[in-house]
């Protein structure tokens, strides 16, 4: 199951409200299960950089399963996933990506944002992903 477009468009206008009461100007994407862009939205004056870094913090979390800071924590120096940024041509770390899991618990697409500080970055991500479903998958045996 994918994320639709109506899904897809009411993400981002929720994330674009939260940023703009964060002061911020984001880059916002979302991908389908499949890490296809499916919607994208660049506010006025958000970085140009941040176009590819939203798509690719949106791709990394549909990849893993997991926000995109988790992965960060996973991923330094002597850790379990270190390097793992090079993969895939290439990924994101740092918060800012979130999966997009619906109600029976199915990875169905994920968010991304670019913009600001990685802290704004993860709350504008959340206000997209809570008006669609959660960004929390059922557990597995193979998740680090």
């Amino acid at each position: 199951m994918h994320v639709n477009i109506a899904a897809a468009e009411a993400a981002i206008t929720a994330a674009r409200k939260r940023a703009s009461e964060l002061g911020t100007k984001m880059c916002i994407a979302v991908v389908d299960s499949g890490a296809d862009l499916k919607a994208f939205y660049r506010m006025d004056d958000a970085w140009v950089g941040s176009i590819d870094i939203a798509i690719k913090k949106a791709k990394t979390a549909v990849f893993f399963g997991m926000p995109t800071g988790d992965i960060g924590k996973l991923s330094q120096p002597g850790g379990p996933l270190f390097g793992i940024e090079h993969s895939n041509d290439g990924l994101i770390t740092f918060p800012g990506g979130l999966p997009i899991v619906d109600e029976d618990g199915v990875l169905v697409g994920a968010i991304g944002v670019s913009g600001s500080s990685v802290e704004n970055d993860h709350a504008v991500a959340l206000a997209g992903v809570a008006v669609v479903g959660v960004s929390d998958l059922p557990a597995h045996p193979w998740r680090t």
